[in-house]
């Protein structure tokens, strides 16, 4: 019985982990816990089986595998997205949004639905926090959606998996933890999942167009006494065609000097043209935009100017993740400060907020850290690795049965915790299979959405518990009486987005180019052309790093005549043949024409 053990210690140590957080222990204790737990027994049967490689100075590896934690300059994005996305909900912005979208779709049915996916993929290009882009829609959204009579169901679905693109969609805090797990640049992983995330978001906005046709009265349009901005889209679009032609105009006359770089600089020309008219408009009262397009261009502009802030400083290689992080965490709070609501109140809430979520990522990869020492020393990866890449099916075969593992998984752990602890487990074996670990990584942040969305530990469902009605309310509108939203509701309301999340897992499968495109066009290099050249062995008597040898670029020294020495005339550069070998004349010797170079002789010494 000894012996099966210890032959079989990573199983039972992977098990015994599993059972450990199915008790309900904290994850990073557990981690720990399980880690030291079998470091102990490992080292005392690891005279009984060769696959266990541990022993008691292994333990002096610790401290360097927590200051490789605690100095990682990769992480330090966490904290600082994590404050941005909390300042940016107190400042209003969400509100503005959604009121504002909310009166540009209002005119058809299902517009408010689409309002809140629209601002949710822009809060999750802002904030990255899922929690910050539920409540703050949860509050703001589902009062009205649920006084105009759109079916619970429906708008308690709609808000919480909007919320969830967060996770998805740059800068994604889960696409950090990934990106750092599996060894890859974070800038390269919000490249590959940004046209998956685009992609998800038009999947939600299907679903509510088919939902309109398939159930008309369950998503009705605004009323007219609602939408208080009036009409005014034909305004809105000669606006934005004003801003698309002085973009343009911009992008011709910068091109020259800025290359491919001039259709971004050209784009923020053109919208912070229009940004400036709409408010000239509005401030001297011309009125030349209606009301509405005043609205959607002043309200819209700030938050997108702060996604370029972030994301464009990270896409053009001006700035790093952690960088970008830094500056979104100032922009933040300068918008914030314009609209007033920049108080020590909200900067005190805000580093709570984010101190918590640090120290809580930062003990789960320190008890990982523990784990995986342990787990490593009894070969688990070896095992691990075994499993998955002996699964029938190949490439294809392993990312089913990864995406099934990982959604399985979700019903009972948070995003963190399954990348701290699943995907180091992961990652060798997709390694080996030859899948690119960007792709790999896309993949499962699009899977761990899910573990926001599915009873019974979806956080984005208890969020949105947290903050609509449980009890009947009187509306202040229109004086009626609004029936609560019950859990149930919620919970039904999530699964077909959970279902969309799950199609857009195998949407990636099958169309690997929307991650892939991460690594540019290439160069494409034809092998005829290529020439390689050797560089000479000089006259001077030169070996290698003398005069005459191997040179540096800049010019040969056979290119260069020898200089008089002594007031003797100069020589002629004598071929340099390297058939044979040079001959060395003997002190005062007249000059030699270089002999014939025949190397079945040895060289002359005279």
């Amino acid at each position: 019985m000894i012996e099966f053990i210890a032959e079989n210690l990573a199983p039972i140590m992977f098990v015994s982990l599993i059972v450990f957080l199915l008790l309900g222990y904290p994850v990073a204790f557990s981690l720990a816990a399980n880690g030291l737990l079998f470091f102990i027994i490992g080292v005392e049967l690891a005279p009984m089986s060769d696959s266990i490689n541990l022993s008691w100075p292994l333990l002096n590896a610790l401290p360097d595998r927590f200051w490789g934690v605690m100095s990682n300059d990769t992480l330090l994005a966490i904290p600082f997205f994590t404050f941005m996305g909390i300042v940016l909900e107190k400042s209003g912005m969400a509100e503005d949004l959604l009121d504002t979208i909310g009166q540009l779709f209002g005119p058809i049915r299902g517009g408010l639905a689409y309002a809140v996916i629209f601002v949710g993929a822009l809060l999750a290009a802002t904030t990255g926090v899922v929690a910050a882009s539920v409540i703050a829609m949860g509050l703001i959204s589902l009062p009205i959606m649920l006084r105009y009579g759109y079916d619970r169901k429906v708008a308690s679905g709609v808000i919480a998996a909007s919320g969830t693109l967060a996770q998805i969609i740059p800068p994604s805090l889960v696409l950090i933890v990934l990106a750092d797990q599996l060894g890859r640049s974070v800038g390269d992983m919000y490249a590959g999942a940004l046209i998956p995330g685009l992609v998800l978001t038009g999947l939600y906005m299907v679903y509510i167009l088919i939902m309109t046709f398939v159930r008309r009265d369950s998503m009705p349009a605004l009323p007219l006494a609602a939408r208080t901005l009036g009409s005014g889209v034909t305004s809105l679009i000669i606006a934005l065609l004003v801003a698309g032609a002085f973009a343009y105009a911009a992008h011709i006359y910068l091109y020259p000097t800025h290359g491919e770089n001039a259709d971004i600089l050209g784009a923020t020309v053109g919208v912070g043209f229009i940004y400036v008219v709409a408010l000239l408009d509005r401030g001297l009262k011309i009125n030349a935009m209606s009301r509405l397009a005043q609205q959607v261009i002043i309200v819209l502009i700030p938050p997108l100017a702060l996604i370029f802030l972030v994301l464009g400083t990270i896409f053009l290689g001006i700035a790093t993740p952690t960088e970008g992080g830094a500056m979104g965490a100032v922009g933040a709070l300068i918008m914030a400060a314009a609209k007033g609501r920049l108080t020590m109140d909200v900067v005190r809430g805000a580093l709570t907020a984010t101190t918590r979520l640090s120290a809580f990522v930062l003990f789960i990869l320190i008890g990982a850290r523990v784990f995986s020492l342990t787990f490593y020393g009894v070969n688990g990866h070896i095992w691990v690795e075994h499993l998955l890449t002996a699964m029938p099916g190949g490439e294809t075969g392993f990312l089913i049965a990864v995406n099934l593992l990982v959604f399985f998984l979700a019903f009972f752990l948070d995003f963190f915790e399954l990348a701290f602890i699943i995907v180091p487990l992961l990652a060798p074996a997709a390694d080996k299979l030859g899948i690119d670990l960007i792709w790999f990584g896309v993949l499962l942040g699009i899977n761990m959405q899910t573990s926001f969305m599915h009873p019974p530990f979806g956080f984005a469902l208890f969020y949105l518990r947290s903050v609509a009605a449980k009890v009947p309310y009187l509306d202040k509108i229109t004086g009626k009486t609004i029936q609560p939203v019950t859990t149930g509701q919620i919970y039904w309301g999530a699964v077909p987005f959970v279902g969309i999340q799950l199609l857009m897992v195998a949407l990636t499968i099958m169309f690997p180019q929307m991650v892939m495109h991460y690594k540019g066009a290439g160069t494409v290099v034809d092998p005829n052309t290529i020439k390689i050249e050797v560089p000479g062995f000089g006259a001077g008597g030169g070996g290698l790093g003398l005069p005459g040898g191997l040179q540096l670029p800049g010019g040969s020294p056979l290119d260069q005549k020898p200089a008089d020495q002594g007031g003797a005339q100069p020589q002629t550069a004598p071929s340099n043949d390297l058939s044979q070998p040079p001959s060395f004349g003997s002190p005062g010797a007249q000059p030699q024409t270089a002999p014939s170079n025949d190397l079945s002789q040895p060289p002359s010494f005279k």
